[in-house]
């Protein structure tokens, strides 16, 4: 670093923190269907969007995250970012080392202090002093970031090979109604051995698991534009009423209410 305090540039021209400037802001914006890649980064990373919906993928699993939701992904974790609709990114880089920051990717709530704060950091000078609005600003999300409101929207992605075929498939059908029993001739194992593995490989119960991946295809399917009937269906619910059950069950409101904050719904979302 230089005694100016210049911000230093990694390979892509990205601003990178440093001791003094512990908190970086940037904003761009992706077309639908862009996909950064598996890559990673030297200093943590908090990345929110105002509209759409961005999908993370690590070795550790998938984490589907939309408006009102950011993702935190801790420095050197390789990771991959998909763009469901039109993103707008806000992107925060957080120097690394820094004490009482999560130490794992996770989904975290944004409450409207912290959303206001990534929108103003995100465009904020890369030149500020020690003493300025900047500062205070980045001191302020430090503090936020450092007792977050985790969001339950990890799906870890089970590894095992009896269980691989399974997951895939239910990952390419949600709606895919067979149970375990059912797997079980198809992996050539008991339907106690395939709930035994499931809980181990991914800390949850099969239906569970299944569940997640239903809320994570629904998330992007809502984010889309499609109506709440016809995602329903399309996941795997014998009714609305059911899936919007699972919807506020999980997320503690419906999806009419959970993505209509902030204008996150695309018209014609809402529809019946």
């Amino acid at each position: 670093m230089s005694d100016n305090g210049q911000i230093a540039r990694d390979a892509q021209d990205r601003p990178l923190p440093n001791p003094e400037h512990p908190v970086v802001g940037y904003a761009r914006r992706y077309p639908d269907g862009h996909d950064t890649e598996r890559h990673d980064h030297a200093h943590a990373q908090l990345l929110y969007a105002l509209s759409g919906l961005m999908r993370v993928e690590t070795a550790l699993g998938v984490w589907v995250v939309p408006p009102q939701r950011a993702v935190w992904i801790p420095a050197g974790m390789a990771h991959q970012v998909t763009m469901v609709g039109e993103v707008q990114m806000r992107s925060l880089y957080v120097l690394e080392g820094l004490e009482g920051l999560p130490g794992a990717c996770q989904v975290i709530s944004v409450s409207a202090l912290l959303r206001e704060l990534i929108a103003a950091f995100s465009t904020a000078s890369l030149d500020f002093g020690p003493h300025g609005p900047e500062a205070r600003l980045a001191a302020v999300i430090l503090d936020q970031l450092r007792a977050p409101v985790l969001a339950t929207l990890h799906l870890p992605i089970p590894r095992a090979a009896r269980l691989r075929p399974i997951a895939d498939a239910i990952l390419a059908d949600p709606a895919d109604p067979r149970g375990l029993t059912d797997w079980a001739r198809v992996a050539g194992a008991s339907a106690r051995t395939l709930a035994r593995l499931f809980e181990a490989e991914t800390g949850m119960g099969f239906r569970a698991w299944r569940q997640q991946v239903r809320l994570h295809a629904a998330l992007a399917r809502l984010s889309a534009g499609e109506a709440v009937t016809s995602v329903a269906f399309a996941v795997g619910y014998d009714s609305p009423s059911a899936f919007i059950a699972m919807f506020r069950k999980a997320l503690g409101t419906s999806p009419r209410a959970y993505l209509s904050q902030e204008g996150g719904l695309p018209p014609g979302a809402l529809g019946a």
